[in-house]
């Protein structure tokens, strides 16, 4: 199999590539929303090449990313990062061997997967190095709609609506502050990688330092879990049971990252992004924040986490 062009300009500045002939390499597309990504068999070692998506220099920065992934790789959860290049964003990292990519099917019908990634997120968070970068929601709700607004793009109706409503979740986590954490921040469940024992995480290009209830609200969200998974989760990563609180940040973090993540697909369907109908992925989104904020209960989860239950 010829390697493609987009690859080939760049194997010759991968250390780990040097002096594998061509004829001994093998390349695979794999999946990616707005990153082109490359299964490389290098003579019988396996790689993943990520080349960064079309216009995502507007919003992430390499030099913090490659921080990041890098201290994620020291705390066991990410996979060894062979070589990045913080000009273009090129990264390799060594292919996981034995394990398989999730999906939000594989999060709630294989056993114990809630539980591995509650392991995960709570080995990310305490492993005592800070990330780079201070991921704030309502700041990254703010330059996501200018971005928007400078692109002339269309909103779901209703949504400032919505942020306005989310004034009383951002009074009650300033009431109720807790210690910021490495968070990945963006938990798809296929930046999850999991061979049965334990659950890898990534791609940290919206990495920072974040409230560490947001990774696992989001998660919920991303793969579908239902409430008993929640619980599965929460356990494994708190110890023990969650005080209401607890559950209830977690329950405002599924609402939030939608409506952040709205904004998010709608950038990409402005850029002409084709990979998927982006209008549709934010429209769902915000009809599933819109949904969880309107039930009776939402108000009591935010009123446990302002009163500190």
């Amino acid at each position: 199999m010829s390697i493609p062009q987009e690859v080939r300009s760049h194997v010759s500045r991968i250390p780990a590539l040097q002096g594998v002939s061509e004829d001994r390499i093998t390349v695979e597309r794999l999946g990616g929303l707005t990153n082109l990504n490359y299964l490389i068999d290098a003579d019988g070692e396996r790689f993943v090449m990520r080349l960064p998506g079309e216009g995502t220099e507007e919003y992430i920065d390499r030099t913090i990313e490659e921080h990041n992934a890098r201290v994620a790789e020291r705390a066991g959860v990410n996979a060894e990062v062979v070589y990045f290049d913080t000009g273009d964003g090129l990264m390799v990292t060594r292919f996981i061997e034995g394990g398989d990519t999730m999906s939000p099917e594989t999060f709630q019908t294989r056993p114990g997967a809630p539980k591995r990634a509650g392991e995960a997120f709570r080995q990310l968070h305490a492993c005592g190095e800070s990330f780079r970068f201070t991921f704030e929601m309502f700041s990254m709700i703010d330059e996501y709609l200018n971005v928007l607004q400078k692109e002339n793009a269309p909103l779901p109706d209703g949504y400032h609506d919505a942020v306005k409503e989310a004034e009383a979740v951002r009074e009650a986590l300033d009431a109720n502050p807790i210690a910021l954490k490495p968070c990945h921040c963006d938990p798809l469940t296929e930046n999850f990688i999991d061979d049965g024992r334990r659950m890898y995480i990534l791609d940290f290009e919206y990495s920072g330092m974040n409230d560490p209830f947001w990774d696992i609200g989001d998660l919920s969200v991303e793969a579908g879990l239902s409430a008993e998974q929640d619980l599965e989760m929460l356990r494994a990563y708190l110890g023990g049971e969650p005080s209401d609180g607890q559950y209830g940040r977690m329950v405002i973090y599924k609402a939030m990252s939608d409506l952040l993540w709205t904004l998010w697909g709608l950038i990409q369907y402005a850029h002409g992004n084709t990979v998927e109908d982006f209008w549709a992925y934010s429209t769902e989104r915000f009809a599933r924040c819109k949904e969880l904020m309107n039930r009776p209960e939402f108000s009591d989860h935010v009123r446990a986490v302002r009163e500190k239950r």
